[in-house]
């Protein structure tokens, strides 16, 4: 069971760190990462003020919605924040509000059908790495006016930083931020718990966060997260 005041108290650090960056924490959302942990945790972060909630697993997400109670639905927005497998967007439609990780064109057309004008943040791969997905830069333009054409909302940009030095992770940032200003997409979420402070300083204007709030995750047996 998740206590929803010692999140409480681990978001105020949070927004320390990011005021600390020269970030403006009243402007820089916060995303509750609560992958991992059972619903409790959504409801702990909608009581400690936090309302964007971010999940990774579809089974997981779908499982837990169901046990959360009603004044936690109305309060939060559900992120989905992981690599999602695109026959697993109508089981989710009418629970996922901003849909952040959308790297290619089949996502943005099962998201048109299923839940039209939604909105979304595309992924851009900016660490090259090919377990966390992302639209590689190059294309991801093409992705962008697609997705618009489609109708959709799309809000913002999403990234998971590369692993390397915070210089290396400010330039993969800042490939985000131009990224951003060129189509002129308003978000961009990036930076998490270890990497919050290059973020905010390459002008994140959202931050996933997990440990830092809710602590270590219990270990997941792949068949219980699900895709």
């Amino acid at each position: 069971m998740i206590d929803a005041e010692d999140v409480r108290r681990r978001t105020e650090r949070v927004k320390q760190r990011i005021a600390d960056a020269g970030g403006d924490a009243a402007h820089v959302g916060i995303v509750a990462v609560t992958k991992g942990f059972d619903s409790s945790a959504i409801e702990a972060a909608a009581r400690a003020g936090l309302v964007m909630i971010g999940e990774n697993y579809a089974q997981e997400l779908h499982g837990k919605w169901h046990e959360v109670d009603t004044a936690t639905k109305t309060a939060v927005e559900i992120h989905f924040i992981g690599r999602l497998q695109s026959n697993k967007v109508r089981q989710l439609a009418g629970v996922v509000d901003v849909w952040q990780s959308v790297d290619r064109m089949r996502l943005v057309s099962e998201i048109a059908r299923h839940d039209p004008g939604a909105s979304i943040f595309v992924q851009l791969d900016v660490s090259g790495s090919a377990t966390q997905g992302g639209c590689p830069p190059g294309e991801a333009s093409s992705l962008v006016a697609a997705a618009r054409r489609e109708g959709l909302d799309v809000a913002g940009c999403m990234a998971v930083g590369p692993q390397g030095s915070a210089s290396e992770i400010a330039r993969a940032f800042s490939e985000v931020a131009r990224f951003s200003d060129l189509h002129e997409i308003e978000h961009r979420c990036m930076g998490m718990s270890g990497d919050l402070e290059e973020a905010v300083r390459a002008g994140s204007t959202m931050v996933r966060i997990g440990t830092a709030l809710f602590g270590n995750r219990p270990p997941r047996s792949a068949s219980a997260r699900g895709a």
